[in-house]
């Protein structure tokens, strides 16, 4: 891996590992403003606690090394709970500034795995059976 890769690759997780984490945090102590805003799109409260308590186990999991399948696992919810994130607020009416940070964070998921090394790559084992 050239050595620009793995800079781009670690600038982009530690930011993104940082943003999912607070924000976890944040949705889990269910401050005010994110109350206010999950009810304004439409969710119901719980969800905060849901998505928070799965974001920091996500962040762990990108960080440590190996658990390259969990690691594939923690990119696709980060990429689900953001797309779904930007979504609601362009189908809700929100401005346009409510879209950058869900946005911010759904482009750092995608640089962050596009630029992960070898080594945190989930590579399904060869097999010449098919398991019946």
């Amino acid at each position: 891996m050239k050595k620009r890769n793995k800079i781009i690759y670690w600038i982009a997780t530690a930011w993104l590992a940082l943003g999912m984490l607070s924000t976890g945090i944040v949705q889990l102590i269910r401050m005010k403003e994110d109350v206010a805003k999950i009810t304004t799109l439409g969710y119901p409260v719980y969800l905060l606690t849901i998505i928070g308590a799965w974001k920091i186990p996500g962040v762990i999991v990108l960080l440590i090394p190996k658990f390259a399948l969990l690691k594939e696992w923690a990119y696709a919810g980060f990429f689900f709970i953001m797309s779904g994130a930007v979504f609601s607020h362009i189908a809700s009416g929100s401005p346009a500034e409510e879209l950058f940070p869900p946005l911010l964070l759904l482009v750092l998921t995608m640089v962050s795995w596009y630029f992960r090394p070898a080594n945190r790559k989930f590579i399904p084992a060869a097999s010449g059976t098919i398991n019946q």
